[in-house]
């Protein structure tokens, strides 16, 4: 691996590790802290509803990073491909990650976006409920994805 490949793979593993960071950051602090306001206010200040707007806020913003990511997955594995630099794992992990996090910036947030914009009854129906489920379970699965393409990038570039 020549030295100006070596940089860029270790900032592509920053960028991953970052990328992840920032997802379980929302997912694991900022969620609790946000849906339990009540908690650290001391008083019931604001609604489930204007919660779950301050939420998806963080969640659309991170869309953002998700975005540049996927930009960023498809560049650098697509070159390393093209250089025959391929291995099943590394293949399936980038599938994974290009999968859900084309569903979580370009389904699940517009579509959440959507229900919440026609108001606080639209957000307690079944239909928002099995997405706001599934847009939870698209992000772990994200999550493990980035994860398992950062392992095995960093496996590779430490041989």
């Amino acid at each position: 691996m020549n030295k100006t490949f070596r940089i860029i793979t270790m900032m592509y593993l920053i960028f991953l590790s970052a990328v992840l960071g920032a997802g379980l950051f929302a997912g694991i602090v900022v969620a609790p802290v946000t849906f339990h306001t009540d908690t650290w206010l001391g008083a019931d200040i604001l609604t489930r509803y204007q919660e779950g707007q301050i939420m998806t806020e963080n969640f659309l913003r991170l869309s953002y990073l998700v975005t540049v990511a996927l930009l960023v997955v498809v560049l650098y594995e697509g070159y390393k491909f093209k250089k025959f630099e391929r291995d099943p794992v590394t293949q399936v992990a980038t599938f994974f990650v290009l999968a859900t996090g084309l569903l979580f910036t370009q389904y699940y947030i517009p579509d959440i976006i959507a229900m919440q914009n026609l108001g606080e009854a639209a957000t307690q129906t079944t239909a928002f409920l099995n997405t706001h489920k599934g847009s939870e379970i698209n992000f772990k699965i994200l999550s493990v994805a980035l994860l398992v393409l950062l392992v095995q990038n960093m496996r590779r570039a430490c041989k």
